[in-house]
């Protein structure tokens, strides 16, 4: 309660202001990774295909052990995420009973000074990311488990009826698990953004730029998505938008 009364007088309009720039943005990309434009997916969006893509083919593969070495794999990752999530929760809570070692090194690196309640803000700040990401990656690792289900219960025969629909129910519920395990993922790096508030507002303000930047190269502009789109036919332009095959050339200027 002391904590919450003191906030307002603790908090300095730049710092207010890199806060909100700070959650607006966290929230802004990832809406706009989950839902990008029709003419612009991200890698998340095409992963999509993919996945249900595999399912189709687990389908008539014999024996289907490869699937599940693939399935145990994302788990083990999910897994390995939501421990070091747990040890970083250790250590910022540690960091939070003790903030005097925070305040000498900000003094002896010239930063900005800062009361014990906007350290332990700024620290909290970053723990809601951390706790975040873990949960994510916990659900993702609970969400793989029963797509791991859910594809034990496809049938063997590929003409038995419920083979497909069973098949896309694991896909479906293997894309919910990536979902949530891609909001881990940009969790963790807005919790890295985050640190940089200790260094100061306008220091917040360029972390959130450069976690920004770098998440939206990563689904919008990196490698690994020209290679996706690599196998992918162009997109279907409307009937409006397309020339007949006998049009004639363009008049030259």
């Amino acid at each position: 309660m002391d904590l919450l009364l003191s906030l307002p007088a603790s908090l300095s309009l730049p710092d207010l202001a890199a806060l909100v720039l700070l959650f607006a943005i966290w929230f802004g990309i990832g809406w706009f990774t989950e839902r990008p434009p029709a003419g612009k997916p991200s890698v998340s969006v095409l992963m999509m295909r993919f996945r249900r893509e595999w399912m189709l083919h687990f389908i008539t593969r014999d024996p289907r052990i490869f699937d599940g070495n693939i399935l145990a794999s994302l788990r083990e990752g999910t897994a390995f995420f939501a421990s070091a999530c747990m040890i970083a929760t250790g250590g910022i809570l540690a960091l939070i009973g003790n903030t005097d070692q925070l305040r000498g090194l900000a003094e002896e690196l010239a930063l900005e000074g800062a009361g014990g309640i906007l350290w332990e803000l700024k620290l909290l700040v970053t723990m809601f990311f951390v706790v975040n990401a873990f949960l994510k990656f916990v659900w993702a690792h609970r969400l793989f488990g029963y797509c791991a289900i859910m594809m034990a219960a496809v049938p063997n025969d590929p003409g038995d009826p419920m083979t497909r629909d069973r098949a896309m129910q694991a896909a479906d519920l293997n894309i919910t698990a990536a979902r949530s395990f891609n909001a881990g993922l940009r969790s963790v790096y807005f919790a890295l953004g985050s640190l940089t508030w200790l260094a100061g507002s306008w220091a917040l303000m360029l972390g959130t730029a450069v976690v920004l930047f770098v998440t939206w190269r990563r689904e919008f502009a990196s490698t690994s998505r020209q290679v996706i789109m690599r196998s992918l036919p162009p997109p279907r332009l409307p009937d409006h938008a397309r020339l007949p095959a006998s049009a004639p050339p363009p008049p030259q200027p």
